[in-house]
Parts: C-alpha cells; sequence; structure tokens
C-alpha cells in the first residue's frame, strides 16, 4: 500500500465495513477501531494531485436544472438561483 489519499481512504472504508458486520469477531473489530482511532480526523477522498477546475457550462446547467427540478425544496432553487445570477 503506497499511503496516497485514496489507499487511505479505501482502507477506513474496509475498517469501518467490519466494525458493522455482524458476521466478524469482537477482535477484529477492535483491531478495526484501533486503526480507524489513530488515522487523522480529515477524510482522505479523491486524489491528492487532483486539482481539476470545473466547466462553468456544466455548472450553470446543473444550477438550472435544479431550479426546475420539482423534488428540490424552494430555499435550495433560490440557493441555485442566486449562484446563477453570480456568474
Amino acid at each position: 500500500m503506497q499511503n496516497t489519499a485514496e489507499d487511505i481512504s479505501n482502507a477506513a472504508s474496509g475498517h469501518k465495513a467490519n466494525l458493522s458486520n455482524p458476521n466478524t469477531s469482537e477482535a477484529s473489530k477492535a483491531h478495526s477501531k484501533e486503526v480507524l482511532d489513530s488515522m487523522p480526523d480529515q477524510p482522505h477522498y479523491g486524489k491528492e494531485e487532483q486539482n481539476v477546475s470545473k466547466n462553468p457550462n456544466q455548472v450553470a446547467g446543473g444550477l438550472k436544472a435544479a431550479i426546475n427540478n420539482d423534488s428540490i425544496p424552494e430555499s435550495g432553487k433560490q440557493k441555485a438561483q442566486e449562484k446563477l445570477d453570480q456568474m
């Protein structure tokens, strides 16, 4: 294991799954808890070197879709409209 952000995230996911699995032993759960407690508190999502800017057209399209989506609450639609107006 290379200990990249993705590797750490995958390891944490495995240990969390072990804790919620009723078929694993208490010793195994104790080990997973120790490992998780020793990990840093910040989440490790994605890749460290990933610094991708967002496509403004796609962002605008997503905001417009949210504004017209009936399952989005009115407060969410208002926030989406405000962000769209700022673009």
